[in-house]
């Protein structure tokens, strides 16, 4: 990578002119593509990660023709240990340093849980966490070795209360905020930023490909992926634990964290049976 950045973020430990990449996982769609995209901006390198190269190559092609940064495709399914090897491998290389990872990579069901099929709620689960765990303890041991760096980890707000319906994905989300917060805890004052991220109704393709009907969600609810990768980079920057985008989707998280779970679970299976 040898694009230059003209404005350092604040996870760089120095003011100096500094080659930077940037890696991010689902990058080929929604969230992702937003990621990218706003981190080639910045002027940032990036490394696309995600399953379908053609739509990687045609993403490359745009992004490096009008931000001027070398742009890497790297196709690989994370649920297949092999492929997710060779983005680990990606991450450690100390000759071509990944300086920013999102995690961004992941997928939901929708159902009850045991009408579900088991293999892909067990591929959802080495999606949305084994693959970001060991995503992120491979672009670590590099970043702390320079002192310097940061990784973004996408959550949801559905990670902050049971999810009926949509069961593993909430708790796969749970995994990763209470994950990420431990990371950031225990890298506080190495130069390296960790946060999470937990957005809730954003327009993207996760909705259709999850089999979820949000045709009643009132429009005020929804954030679009730019609005919500354009916070999250601020917050990395500024290296916030937590950051939840929106509003009503902070409030929210206050409300439900203050209530009970006995409460919340019964209200969010209300709501799941009256959208049935």
């Amino acid at each position: 990578m040898h694009a230059s950045i003209s404005c350092s973020p604040s996870w760089v430990s120095d003011g100096t002119s500094l080659v930077t990449g940037a890696l991010v996982t689902g990058a080929s769609a929604g969230i992702g593509n937003a990621f990218a995209s706003q981190l080639a901006a910045r002027g940032n390198d990036v490394v696309l990660v995600a399953r379908d190269r053609a739509r990687l190559e045609a993403m490359a092609a745009e992004l490096a023709a009008r931000h001027r940064v070398a742009v890497e495709v790297l196709a690989a399914d994370l649920t297949d240990p092999a492929q997710l090897a060779s983005v680990e491998g990606r991450l450690a290389d100390r000759d071509r340093p990944v300086d920013v990872l999102v995690n961004n990579a992941g997928y939901g069901t929708n159902g009850d849980f045991a009408q579900l099929d088991r293999d892909t709620e067990a591929r959802e689960i080495g999606l949305n966490v084994v693959a970001l765990v060991r995503l992120t303890h491979a672009a670590l041991a590099p970043m702390l070795e320079r002192g310097r760096g940061a990784v973004l980890n996408v959550g949801s707000l559905a990670g902050g209360q049971p999810t009926p319906g949509n069961a593993t994905y909430g708790a796969t989300k749970a995994f990763v905020s209470s994950f990420t917060q431990s990371v950031h805890e225990e890298l506080r004052g190495s130069g390296v930023h960790v946060t999470v991220v937990c957005p809730g109704f954003t327009r993207t393709e996760f909705q259709g490909r999850a089999g979820i009907d949000s045709s009643k969600v009132p429009g005020f609810l929804w954030q679009s992926a730019e609005e919500v990768a354009a916070g999250a980079l601020d917050a990395l920057d500024h290296n916030r634990a937590v950051y939840v985008p929106g509003t009503l989707n902070r409030l929210t998280a206050a409300v439900v964290s203050a209530l009970p779970d006995a409460l919340t679970r019964r209200v969010a299976g209300f709501i799941v049976a009256q959208a049935e």
